[in-house]
């Protein structure tokens, strides 16, 4: 399966695009996992008139040409960053390639509730009209206290958090698959 995923952060040292990073390793055998670096998008301004900026023109293409997408979300002050909601923003303006796609979303975090809140709000946000995304509501998978499974080079030192996570996909390509098909018959 061909998954877009976009990491939730503009910070230079990010443990969300860390494990985005460490999947599509981790999943190369199975899935093709393009991972999207939002450093670069602007901050959406509704104000802003005129063809979307060049690097949204990037990610709505990839977006749309991917099978699904994955959105790591890290969590701050009990929410999502400001940067994720602004790449929200922007792909619900005049592009619009989350509509019907199937998005999973996760989290990392170094505190003990691991993005928990973040998630729940980022799907409030995801089915939202103008964004109309299809959100997994399968197993959830956020990382607490994420300095003690991961090490320095990014790689998940826990086995049982790697298990976790691959049940999670599993279940996730299965709802995307059917998804897809359910989006393919409604387009005929």
């Amino acid at each position: 399966m061909k998954i877009a995923a976009i990491a939730g952060s503009n910070a230079n040292h990010s443990y969300n695009r860390m494990l985005l990073e460490f999947m599509a390793q981790h999943f190369k055998d199975q899935d093709q996992i393009d991972v999207i670096d939002i450093r670069q998008v602007p901050m959406f301004n509704e104000s802003f008139k005129g063809d979307a900026p060049e690097v949204i023109k990037d990610i709505d293409r990839r977006i749309k040409d991917a099978d699904a997408v994955i959105i790591a979300s890290p969590e701050y002050n009990h929410s999502i960053t400001s940067a994720l909601k602004s790449i929200v923003e922007w792909l619900s303006y005049s592009v619009h390639p989350l509509t019907g796609k199937p998005v999973m979303t996760i989290g990392a975090s170094t505190h003990d509730q691991g993005a928990s809140r973040s998630q729940v709000q980022l799907r409030d946000i995801l089915i939202s009209p103008g964004i109309n995304a299809s959100v997994y509501q399968g197993d959830e998978f956020f990382m607490s206290n994420v300095t003690s499974l991961m090490d320095e080079n990014g790689n998940i030192t826990d086995e049982g958090t790697i298990g976790f996570l691959e049940k999670c996909m599993n279940g996730f390509r299965y709802y995307a698959k059917a998804i897809d098909r359910m989006n393919e018959e409604m387009s005929k």
